[in-house]
């Protein structure tokens, strides 16, 4: 149909409706209540008869508009090329490396589309609520919609076929146009954005290849990745949510963070950044939940800081003045997410509100975290980002240097055994600190922290000894009475 023949068909659509409108009001006022509605329902009938076409709305919020409709979106991507060609009034989006641009439908604008000889109509819509006020913020009541429509003699074609093939197309074009996002939680009080997340682009560079530990340990960190990534059905199977928590734990300057990014960019997958300090309560930590796409990493960075969580059964048995005062600091630090209210969010029923996610938690002190935030079934693999040892320190030097091996490496591995460095420490000392630097100007920088870290452990020791030895000779002297 052409965009003359579109008009002509809401044309008739206009006069149609007006004419609805006089029967309509007729009926109401000239019939008794109880036929009214067998005339209504022969009325109805009347116009399908008249009126053969069928309308399908994708509204963009489903679920009491708690989350966006993966439909909506597949059917936006879908549309992208279809836009470019037919629509007169186009919205253009940066993706990626901000070279390139999308180009999707604006309000109200529609586009003539064609499936196995079905013509088909969209319609990008927005409702717009009655109140009006004037605010350079967007409404949180505007509502965006996709119409659909077409003949009902291809009723079949588009209900078992089409859509179907739209939510394909849609999906593949949204993994060729995938960036990467940082999500961040809004606050109430600071953000008007409208979604609970706020993102930019993730472009960390990290990856398992360049992570400075255990080739063993990375190698079965990738193989269980993998099979989390292909195990929807298996988790169907053993009625289980699509989700999967890791426990990255260790000193600072280990790597946990840089963990993270190469897990993400390994499985392709988005980061949520929950900094819990910033939710008010449970139920806010739900509706956050909530809106956490699938193929996502949730991290809670520093759990133990995050919030009074560790050890919160035992203190539940303390006296009930220091839990009026626990109950004070809590509501100075304005959260009242509570231990219950995260393990729910970790597995409980709400936990189920999407899939194909992994929850991770970071922390510098093990210990100190309640035994339930952590067992297994939560955190179901506990990883110890440990000091950097020689297999690491390779690959810091190849990373850094470009060096597979030099002529110092038996040293560096005989003091890596005999002290504690972590790898931001080897990899501060083995990165070139001018133009032109040499290699072993950098492996001897490194040689010499390292002697001089060994040499402040040994002092530190014979300091320790020291002192306890004497305590012991001064203990003795004063009972032999020499004192």
């Amino acid at each position: 149909m052409t965009p003359m023949g579109m008009g002509e068909l809401w044309t008739q659509v206009g006069s149609l409706m007006a004419t609805t409108m006089f029967i309509w009001t007729i009926i109401n006022q000239s019939f008794p209540h109880q036929f009214q509605s067998h005339i209504k329902r022969y009325l109805h009938k009347l116009i399908a008869f008249l009126y053969p076409y069928i309308t399908i709305t994708f509204p963009e919020f489903t679920g009491e508009h708690l989350r966006r409709s993966e439909a909506f979106t597949a059917i936006q991507n879908y549309l992208q090329s279809k836009t470019s060609i037919h629509a007169k009034r186009l919205k253009a989006e940066v993706v990626k490396d901000s070279k390139s641009l999308v180009l999707t439908m604006d309000d109200n604008e529609e586009v003539l589309d064609e499936y196995k000889g079905a013509k088909i109509w969209w319609t990008s819509t927005k409702n717009i609520p009655k109140t009006q006020s004037f605010s350079i913020y967007p409404n949180s009541d505007e509502r965006r919609f996709y119409k659909l429509t077409f003949h009902r003699r291809h009723r079949d074609i588009i209900l078992e076929s089409f859509i179907n093939h739209i939510m394909e197309e849609g999906k593949a074009v949204e993994v060729k146009n995938r960036q990467r996002k940082l999500y961040m939680n809004n606050s109430e009080t600071n953000w008007w954005h409208r979604s609970n997340w706020r993102h930019v682009p993730l472009e960390h560079p990290s990856s398992f290849r360049t992570l400075a530990m255990d080739p063993k340990m990375k190698q079965e960190i990738v193989n269980e990745l993998i099979k989390f990534k292909n195990g929807k059905e298996y988790y169907e199977k053993v009625g289980k949510a699509w989700k999967r928590g890791f426990l990255l734990y260790g000193p600072p300057g280990t790597g946990k963070s840089s963990m993270i990014a190469a897990m993400a960019n390994f499985m392709e997958y988005d980061v949520y950044d929950l900094e819990l300090t910033c939710v008010k309560d449970n139920s806010e930590l739900k509706k956050l939940l909530i809106d956490i796409s699938s193929k996502s990493i949730i991290v809670i960075e520093d759990i133990d800081c995050s919030l009074d969580l560790t050890r919160q059964r035992e203190k539940e048995e303390k006296k009930e003045k220091e839990a009026i005062k626990k109950g004070e600091e809590e509501e100075k630090k304005g959260s009242k997410v509570t231990l219950s209210g995260l393990l729910n969010f970790i597995d409980g029923i709400w936990s189920s509100c999407g899939g194909e996610r992994l929850i991770i938690f970071t922390t510098n002190h093990k210990e100190k975290l309640d035994e339930a935030l952590i067992r297994r079934g939560r955190m179901d693999k506990h990883i110890e980002m440990s000091y950097c040892g020689f297999e690491g320190f390779k690959v810091l030097a190849m990373n850094y240097l470009d060096v597979e091996w030099h002529d110092c490496y038996d040293k560096i591995e005989q003091l890596l055994e005999e002290i504690e460095v972590t790898p931001a420490d080897v990899a501060e000392n083995l990165t070139p600190k001018f133009e032109g630097e040499q290699v072993n100007d950098c492996f001897k920088r490194l040689v010499d922290v390292l002697e001089k870290k060994k040499q402040e452990s040994c002092e530190n020791d014979m300091k320790n000894n020291g002192i306890k030895s004497n305590g012991v000779v001064a203990e003795d002297a004063k009972e032999n009475g020499d004192m």
